[in-house]
């Protein structure tokens, strides 16, 4: 097909990854709390917590609670993950160390850009095509495209929590291209997971790419 005028992009496991895993990361700064986990142990228990959690979509929630509510939805997928892991009640400070790992997800130092991404995005980009990132991620992925000087390459950024719809919500895709005032036909939208993002941009007329990292 011609040429796109917008390309969407998933941020988490399409733009960017973890460096080893979630459950290194967890392993890492629980053990500067005093509690040693196995990271294979916390890598299966967080997949299972962050697979069974409510989608990060909070509609009619003012946007200057937003905020609060991301960092106590992945609060809680946390404490599952340690309570699951069997080691939650080890912790004397468990505020304090979600506190901690809450931030570090903010900045650079957990994630890494694929290496066919820059290259990718400048080619797009001299072409005239405009670009935007398409997320279930939280408002933290602002600061973080920011942190791995991503952010020049985007126009939009559109995220679940403050649309108030998930990916594959048909809303989410409706409200990022009403953004760049295009239809459907006239963008893509590249991503990892078969149903957030290829089924669910497939579904409201956008043509989808999976990408398998």
């Amino acid at each position: 097909m011609g040429q796109p005028q917008v390309i969407f992009l998933d941020a988490v496991g399409t733009l960017f990854g973890v460096r080893g895993s979630v459950g290194e990361v967890y392993h890492a700064i629980a053990l500067s709390f005093g509690v040693d986990v196995p990271s294979e142990l916390l890598q299966d228990t967080f997949m299972a917590s962050f697979k069974s959690a409510s989608p990060m979509e909070f509609p009619g929630v003012p946007s200057e609670a937003l905020v609060q509510k991301e960092y106590h939805w992945w609060e809680e997928v946390a404490r599952s993950t340690f309570q699951q892991a069997g080691y939650y009640d080890n912790f004397t400070d468990f505020p304090g160390f979600f506190e901690e790992l809450y931030t570090h997800f903010a900045t650079a130092e957990p994630w890494y850009v694929y290496p066919d991404i820059l290259p990718a995005l400048a080619g797009w980009r001299s072409k005239g095509i405009k670009l935007g990132i398409i997320s279930n991620f939280d408002s933290r992925l602002f600061s973080v495209l920011e942190a791995l000087e991503l952010q020049d390459f985007f126009t939009s950024v559109t995220i679940s929590s403050e649309v108030g719809a998930a990916k594959p919500n048909p809303k989410i895709f409706q409200t990022a291209l009403a953004k760049h005032g295009y239809e459907p036909e006239q963008a893509w939208h590249i991503g990892d997971s078969l149903k957030e993002d290829y089924q669910g941009a497939k579904a409201v007329g956008i043509e989808a790419y999976l990408i398998e990292r």
